[in-house]
């Protein structure tokens, strides 16, 4: 009897990281729009999101050819660093190769921005990304959720969006989806210029 030898694994060599905060009551809420846009991609491209290690909930699969990790951290969101290093070191990507999808107050809701790096710019969840990887210098996306005076900063984040304003984050949430496409098949100055393009 021969054993039927198993498929090799697939390696990451990029990470998708959508940050929010686990637990149904911040389903659907702005803080939680990286979440929405890796549920998009792993529907997208049928991934499953069934591994639970890293702290994280995550799914590897392919995704314009590259092999990619679609990654939910589950610490909450000043916390997510923990993750996103672990899977990280666990699978040797580079800071380089790790895309992170947030919330941004500093947007309006129907902005979008990708950059090639930057700060934390008031957001815990690159505060703490940062932290962990010990660079500033990884890709991101950036979805406008429109910003309030800083004493209401916390229920607004936390909040649901208004109906008026479900199909502009719809569209935003799939623009985002695009642009990680465009991302994996061309690069990410391409990537910049296509989701910048508004």
């Amino acid at each position: 009897m021969f054993r039927r030898s198993s498929a090799p694994k697939l390696v990451p060599t990029w990470l998708i990281v959508g940050l929010g905060n686990p637990g149904p009551e911040y389903r659907g809420t702005r803080h939680n729009v990286g979440f929405d846009v890796v549920d998009l991609l792993a529907e997208r491209h049928r991934i499953k999101l069934n591994e639970n290690k890293h702290r994280a909930r995550y799914g590897v699969g392919t995704l314009e050819g590259e092999a990619v990790a679609l990654v939910k951290p589950m610490t909450y969101m000043n916390r997510s660093g923990e993750a996103v290093s672990a899977i990280a070191k666990a699978y040797g990507v580079v800071p380089a190769q790790i895309l992170v999808i947030t919330d941004d107050l500093d947007l309006p809701v129907g902005k979008l921005r990708m950059k090639p790096k930057g700060s934390a710019g008031g957001h815990n969840g690159h505060r703490s990304i940062i932290a962990s990887l010990g660079t500033t210098e990884y890709p991101r996306i950036k979805i406008g959720i429109g910003s309030v005076d800083k004493q209401a900063t916390v229920d607004h984040v936390l909040s649901p969006f208004h109906p008026d304003e479900r199909d502009v984050i719809r569209r935003l949430l799939e623009r985002s989806a695009d642009g990680v496409a465009v991302l994996l098949r061309e690069g990410l100055e391409r990537a910049i210029s296509a989701v910048n393009s508004d």
